[in-house]
């Protein structure tokens, strides 16, 4: 018994350390946006004339702000959430079509039934989740909305290194004004380019070594700001008022409400507290937010607005004035190495939802990078870290200060925070249900004070509030073409697929000859046999002794566990075999060439009792070189009768489709082994 309480308490105090110690890295890569924020928040602002009353509402605004909807819904809602600890936009999506059996990769078997069981009243559907059922409308809504949530997530990532960086090198103008800002920009690309190219090296590795950073600035900004706070105005505090709120609006108006376009710049990097969930865990998050970074937070906003009462004019420069002097050089090094971290957040966080949109089939395959063995959701993407560097000094070149990007900034922000709201709210009410009363109070609260956020920001479209718009739209219908080619081909496959009872055919036809070897088969469809079969035998006349018709199926879950890995069952013809691999989205395809042969060979023993077993080498005599991979490619034909919207996005999906990666080199298939055998479909 002394023995076991020794063990528990071991136990115990080794998961605190290890989540203090999650919360430290979480500075360096969750958290980066977010607490740098003061950077660009006050500059922001078109201020004019402004009093000390002003200065009051704005900063009660920006604290009630960081309180409701970091502290409320992100820390204490939103990281409760996630599915099986992947978190974002995509990963509520499929928490959503998971528990309302969307989607023809929603599974009930293995590990997506094992989270059912997670929420209580889950078995039973609610009368919401029934509706999505039947409507088809409703469910392409849905969808729509994780897209647009998943293309502003990038939009943020393209902007916030750009506006970050920006923000803290001009800060070199003040002593040295022959600094031009051309020198800035120079500058700011420069360190871009540096830390994109750091981003192969994996997000753990990234986060050990800015989280010295991070951690140095979350206790400088709050120590300088309560310095600002007794040496100008002490009663600051007084601002955590209400009343002030509604006085502020009362007294400046439609002005008033244009302000809060550049006010919710505070709530910066918020979303990726969420989206970044995959790359540490709840508990780690939550501490190091609700310890750390809002307090951080609230105490540098009610210095820098300590500094401005006494100083009203210096909002342009609202950040580096308020640092003393004599540590205004420390202060500037620490905000610089900060900004660099600060993108370090939205980056990991684009590199998260990308791969959960990949592996959905939602987005075109690109090469993702599993850059830490203990932790599967940290990832790399080459393609789009390259990408996003390109996007990110285009920004920089375009816009040239970090004012101007805050215009676009803000749009970005408001749009995700909406489309995380309403996607929580369904979550409530179809997986939690939780009472009405509250569902209510959570969707008024947060919609409507958000929205109007949204409807400030919107005037800010003519100043470049329209880039992560157009960013959006062009992901937006990156995604919709591929979704929909790959639902075309899909269709294609169902309609032409070979039965089983057909099977036998083919293969008794005396010009078909059955070679000795193996042959895995690979298909999209599990319910009948890709019509590819019948185009390989027509035109080869031949079909290897044991053939595995093998699909790759990504579940509406983040992991499946791997006794559930192989699903392997015998068809009715000699020799023939199915062979389903599942995963989960956040898993790692590890299943390298020869190991992931041998593992089907194994459960092929386990699934077969016959006798000639043996005579055909399997196990570890197995041959490796009689086995021949086949793989069909589709390509359409638009036919001279195809609407004009067929016509257009089916090549538009031929051009992607032809240039993304593919998904069999992932299992290591020796390219020497591989097959293509390609069919037209006619559109």
């Amino acid at each position: 018994s002394c023995v076991k309480k020794s063990d528990k308490h071991f136990l115990l105090q080794s998961s605190r350390w290890h989540t203090l110690v999650l919360a430290y890295k979480t500075l360096g890569v969750v958290f980066g946006g977010l607490v740098t924020s003061p950077l660009y928040v006050y500059p922001s602002m078109p201020l004019v004339s402004p009093t000390t009353d002003d200065y009051l509402g704005i900063c009660s605004i920006m604290v009630w702000t960081l309180t409701l909807i970091g502290v409320v819904k992100y820390a204490s809602i939103a990281l409760r959430a996630d599915d099986q600890g992947e978190g974002g936009t995509f990963a509520v999506y499929s928490l959503l079509c998971k528990n309302m059996n969307l989607g023809i990769r929603f599974s009930t078997s293995g590990a997506a039934a094992s989270n059912v069981v997670l929420y209580e009243g889950t078995i039973k559907q609610s009368r919401l989740a029934k509706f999505f059922q039947k409507s088809v409308i409703a469910t392409r809504v849905l969808l729509f909305i994780a897209m647009l949530g998943m293309c502003m997530m990038i939009g943020d990532g393209i902007l916030t290194p750009a506006i970050s960086v920006l923000s803290a090198i001009e800060g070199i103008r003040a002593p040295f004004p022959k600094f031009k800002q051309s020198m800035v920009e120079a500058v700011s690309a420069a360190i871009l380019i540096v830390l994109f190219l750091l981003q192969r090296f994996g997000t753990s590795k990234v986060s050990f070594l800015f989280s010295p950073i991070m951690a140095t600035w979350t206790l400088t900004t709050p120590l300088i700001g309560i310095y600002n706070i007794v040496h100008f105005y002490p009663a600051i505090f007084k601002s955590l008022s209400p009343h002030y709120i509604v006085t502020f609006f009362l007294r400046n108006g439609s002005h008033g409400w244009r302000l809060l376009g550049s006010i919710v710049l505070c709530i910066t990097g918020s979303e990726a507290l969420f989206a970044d969930l995959g790359h540490f865990n709840k508990q780690s998050i939550q501490a190091a937010f609700m310890f750390a970074i809002y307090p951080s937070l609230a105490l540098t906003y009610l210095g820098q607005t300590a500094y401005l009462i006494k100083h009203p004019n210096d909002f342009p420069d609202g950040f580096y004035k308020f640092i003393p002097k004599p540590v205004y050089w420390p202060m500037f090094i620490v905000s610089t190495l900060a900004a660099i971290v600060a993108s370090q957040s939205l980056i990991s966080a684009t590199f998260s939802v990308v791969k959960q949109s990949v592996v959905l089939d939602y987005f075109p395959r690109v090469k993702v990078v599993h850059t830490s063995p203990k932790k599967e959701g940290m990832v790399y993407s080459p393609e789009v870290n390259y990408t996003l560097m390109v996007l990110c000094l285009a920004i920089i070149l375009i816009f040239g200060n970090g004012q101007q990007i805050g215009n676009a900034f803000g749009v970005v922000i408001c749009m995700v925070m909406v489309i995380t709201t309403t996607l929580l709210t369904l979550v409530m009410i179809i997986i939690w249900r939780t009472p009405a009363i509250l569902i209510a109070l959570f969707f008024i609260t947060f919609f409507t004070m958000e929205s109007v956020y949204v409807s400030a920001v919107l005037t800010k479209l003519p100043q470049g509030g329209w880039i992560p718009f157009a960013i959006s739209l062009i992901l937006a219908f990156i995604m919709f073409g591929w979704y929909y080619g790959r639902q075309r081909k899909l269709e294609f496959e169902l309609m032409n697929k070979v039965d089983t009872s057909k099977l036998g055919d083919l293969l008794s036809d005396p010009s078909v000859h059955r070679v000795p070897g193996i042959c895995f088969f690979y298909s999209s469809i599990q319910d009948g046999i890709t019509p590819f079969l019948g185009h390989y035998i027509k035109n080869t006349k031949s079909l290897q002794e044991i053939t595995i018709f093998t699909t790759l199926r990504y579940l509406m879950v983040p992991k499946v566990e791997p006794q559930d890995r192989l699903h392997i069952t015998e068809l009715g013809a000699p020799g023939t075999y199915r062979c389903v691999i599942q995963y989960g989205y956040a898993d790692n395809l590890d299943l390298k060439g020869d190991e992931f042969v041998k593992q089907v060979i194994a459960g092929l023993q386990d699934c077969s009792g016959e006798q000639d077993l043996e005579d055909q080498k399997w196990g570890q005599d197995v041959d490796i070189t009689d086995i021949v991979h086949v793989r069909g490619k589709t390509r359409f034909y638009v036919g001279k009768n195809t609407g004009w919207f067929d016509r257009y996005m089916l090549r538009f999906y031929e051009a992607m489709h032809k240039n993304c990666t593919s998904g069999l080199p992932e299992l290591g298939i020796p390219m020497s082994q591989l097959i293509e055998v390609g069919m037209l479909y006619e559109v």
